[in-house]
């Protein structure tokens, strides 16, 4: 890209979205601009052009350069090979027709059915690469003649969003590519290009069959198809499944195309969809599905113009865009203590990222702040002492860099404040480049967010860069998540937020739910988040101005401050609530004490205006037990007489 004027990709499992049984809304008025940015530089550099339409784009070690893989340090070599023979007598099981209707029948994904034959298929590859002996050959053309022979290779809660018969069973006369086929697709298309000669010089039919099955249940539906919703092209604002998708099949046409005409439209084709997807964000680069989702979405978008400026030898450059480097920002800028991030929304409150991704996104976006966290990420996750995670071509990727990220500088980062106007997301510490502290992160937005929790309004804090007030996150995904259930779950709902009951009454979801005149400060003594949570809230909550604040007076305390007026007092509870991981107990009235991780909080009110009740809660469910083992806790201050107009405030310090 011209100058003009003027940032990893796990394996989620278990995170995705099913994007068309949400509920339906349109955010074009809100988000969407016809940027186009991808497609203007295929334009400006002529993509027909610059394409390498060949494999001499792809400069990672391939099967016969066998002085690169004897060059791993053997410590990695010996765990891919031992991983590997571990599926030497593995037995390619048969996905079952019970296993894809297990869903509509219990809610219940049977992801574990899908996973261990792709895990295995990796194994294997990989030790394969680094041994080089075709010790584990048979294995994998066996692995490669099972995927042949399954019907379909996505997620069993995708099926049905488009083909006629419905949810249950996949209809093999409309495939169509979910995320799990992009996965599987992305993996067997780096089998065939690092093994067609080897395959070959078994039988001939591997390569070709495995090549037809790749065309036709991936390569063929996605380019003749434009309604699938993630590619954008039916209006709408996709999500992490756009760059997700986009992602792997761009490397599958790069790798499988023969035909140079077709390859240059099929890249155009996932520039294109690409493009709806930046298209949907706004300027501030920040992702409301949150930071752990931001590894399948901002980070797969990198990954994506990484390839295609590898694609056209450094032709296709847009890394000095401001959104692109902005969208890496945001990444770096809602840590709080690695491997906590602010995790509003369906996020998870750890992540890792992914480091190398993070690395690359600011060496590109020359952004030596991202570029040394993702030098730290890697530490933090060991980088260089064992073998790597994700898809073969994002592994063999990494193995080339193991010296580079190992030895670069790291460091994390930890920013003094930051903000985020368009996606209403605030965060302030105590000092920057410390954990130690206070830490606080809030939120406005609107109630139809990707991932949408009812939350407007809510905050999490942190002190020494341990949880003290949290967002609980969500649960394990299940069939009522992603329905017209979705807020029966409790992790949905405002109640079990940091926000307010008001009148009895909880926030609603949809996009008119919104918050007005967020607003943010900052300067050396403190941060100030405000904003007017009254349009979040039905109308059988009577309330006619709720305004909530959060101060860190740097070095002191945090408070949390409300200022409303009623329409009426019902009678009904209005409360303030407060979702904890600390141990929470009353000391006298007016002081609660919170003992969290390594770390004792003061918390004062006024016990004339609200009393608390506490209230555990044991945590049981497999996906949020991962952060909360111990349970939490949330504290009900209710309102004595809240009247029709009145405040309250609540300070949190540290214990003495």
């Amino acid at each position: 890209m011209k100058k003009i004027n003027q940032l990893p990709i796990l394996m989620i499992i278990f995170i995705a979205v099913v994007f068309s049984v949400l509920p339906k809304y349109s955010l074009a008025e809100l988000t969407n601009k016809e940027r186009n940015i991808l497609a203007k530089e295929a334009k400006a550099v002529d993509l027909a052009k610059v394409l390498i339409t060949d494999n001499s784009w792809n400069k990672f070690p391939d099967y016969k350069n066998r002085q690169f893989w004897q060059s791993l340090p053997e410590n990695i070599r010996n765990e891919y090979i031992s991983k590997a023979e571990k599926y030497l007598t593995y037995d390619w099981p048969v996905v079952k027709a019970t296993d894809y209707l297990e869903f509509i029948r219990s809610g219940d994904r049977r992801q574990g059915a899908y996973s261990a034959c792709s895990n295995a298929l990796i194994s294997l590859v990989m030790g394969e690469l680094v041994e080089g002996k075709g010790h584990f050959m048979d294995q994998i053309i066996n692995g490669v003649w099972f995927y042949s022979e399954q019907t379909w290779w996505g997620w069993s809660a995708h099926i049905g969003q488009f083909q006629k018969a419905g949810s249950g069973l996949p209809d093999i006369d409309q495939p169509y590519v979910d995320l799990g086929v992009g996965e599987v697709t992305s993996n067997l298309s780096w089998t065939w290009y690092l093994f067609k000669d080897e395959f070959d010089k078994v039988h001939p039919l591997i390569s070709k069959r495995l090549k037809q099955e790749i065309t036709n249940k991936a390569l063929k539906p996605y380019f003749e198809r434009n309604d699938f919703g993630y590619m954008g092209f039916k209006g709408g604002r996709p999500n992490n499944w756009n760059p997700w998708i986009n992602y792997n099949m761009l490397n599958c046409f790069l790798l499988l195309e023969s035909d140079p005409v077709k390859k240059v439209a099929e890249v155009e084709k996932v520039i294109n969809s690409l493009d709806k997807f930046l298209n949907g964000y706004s300027d501030d680069g920040g992702c409301d599905e949150g930071p752990s989702y931001w590894g399948a979405a901002g980070a797969l978008l990198y990954e994506s113009l990484e390839v295609l400026k590898d694609a056209t030898g450094g032709k296709f450059d847009v890394f000095d865009d401001p959104l692109v480097q902005n969208i890496g920002k945001y990444f770096y800028q809602v840590n709080i203590h690695a491997p906590y991030f602010i995790n509003f929304a369906d996020a998870d409150a750890t992540t890792g990222g992914s480091p190398s991704s993070v690395y690359r996104y600011g060496k590109a976006i020359k952004d030596p702040v991202m570029q040394q966290f993702g030098a730290y990420l890697a530490k933090l996750a060991k980088w260089g002492e064992g073998s790597m995670g994700g898809k073969i071509g994002d592994q063999i990727k990494n193995l080339t860099l193991l010296d580079e990220i190992k030895n670069a500088e790291a460091k994390e980062a930890l920013v003094a404040d930051f903000w985020l106007p368009d996606t209403e997301v605030a965060g302030a510490r105590d000092k920057a480049d410390s954990y130690l502290g206070f830490f606080f992160g809030a939120k406005g937005g609107f109630n139809a967010e990707s991932h949408n929790h009812n939350d407007i309004g809510t905050c999490v804090m942190y002190y020494d860069g341990k949880p003290c007030l949290i967002d609980l996150g969500r649960e394990e995904y299940n069939a009522k998540t992603f329905s017209s259930r979705r807020y029966e779950i409790w992790t949905m709902q405002s109640g079990y937020h940091n926000l307010p009951v008001i009148n009895g009454t909880d926030q609603k979801a949809g996009a008119s739910f919104k918050a007005k005149n967020s607003t943010f400060t900052a300067s050396d003594k403190s941060a100030t988040f405000t904003t007017d949570i009254t349009g979040s809230y039905p109308a059988e909550a009577r309330v006619k101005s709720w305004l909530r604040s959060y101060t860190l007076n740097r070095g002191k305390n945090f408070s949390i401050s409300d200022r409303y007026e009623l329409a009426e007092n019902t009678g009904a509870k209005t409360s303030s609530n407060l979702i904890t991981y600390c141990k929470v107990s009353e000391l006298k009235p007016g002081l609660l004490k919170l003992e969290g991780d390594g770390f004792n909080l003061n918390l004062s009110y006024n016990s004339k205006v609200v009393q608390p009740k506490i209230e555990f809660i044991e945590v049981k469910d497999k996906s949020l037990i991962r952060y909360w083992p111990k349970g939490v806790t949330r504290v009900v201050f209710e309102f004595i007489n809240p009247g029709v107009k009145g405040s309250q405030s609540l300070t949190i310090t540290a214990s003495k």
